[in-house]
């Protein structure tokens, strides 16, 4: 089973989205037995709370639906996931600040290393939070190319 877990500051806009995409292209696969996902915060502002309304409204548009509560990264994360992407560089230092061993830090990526184009490979997902409408479509356009490259890379692995 590939365990995958996406952070992002407050698990309110770029991760749950993240989380939500890459749970609906498994669905469609009839795979949902080979992934754990999950998604958290490197903040603990919205403990509790769903995404963000933009988020969210962001997401029906595009005929995807978000329930997850948001929730704080912990240290544990590191034994009970895989494969950690990290939204941007800022929150990349905060979840590898808690880690303990070299396998944590293999474990923790930026999740544009899955973008489609080289010179796009490993920069921030911008968080929309302060901006309008475009930046949440913006952001969701990423996550969508990011994570079908990101599912590709671990059907790669899975054992059927």
């Amino acid at each position: 089973m590939k365990k995958i877990l996406f952070v992002c500051l407050g698990n309110i806009c770029r991760s749950p989205l993240a989380e939500g995409l890459i749970v609906k292209k498994i669905a469609k696969l009839n795979l949902n037995e080979h992934f754990k996902i999950d998604s958290c915060g490197t903040a603990d502002y919205h403990i509790g709370e769903l995404p963000d309304e933009r988020t969210r409204e962001n997401a029906l548009k595009n005929d995807l639906e978000l329930n997850h509560r948001a929730r704080q990264f912990e240290y544990s994360d590191f034994n009970k996931f895989d494969h950690i992407l990290v939204m941007d560089n800022s929150n990349k230092m905060k979840v590898i600040g808690q880690a303990t061993s070299e396998e944590h830090l293999r474990k923790v990526q930026l999740m544009r290393e899955f973008e489609t184009e080289d010179d796009l490979k490993g920069i921030d997902v911008p968080d929309p939070y302060y901006g309008g409408e475009e930046g949440f479509q913006n952001v969701f356009d990423i996550l969508d190319r990011c994570t079908e490259n990101l599912l590709e890379y671990h059907l790669q692995t899975i054992e059927y």
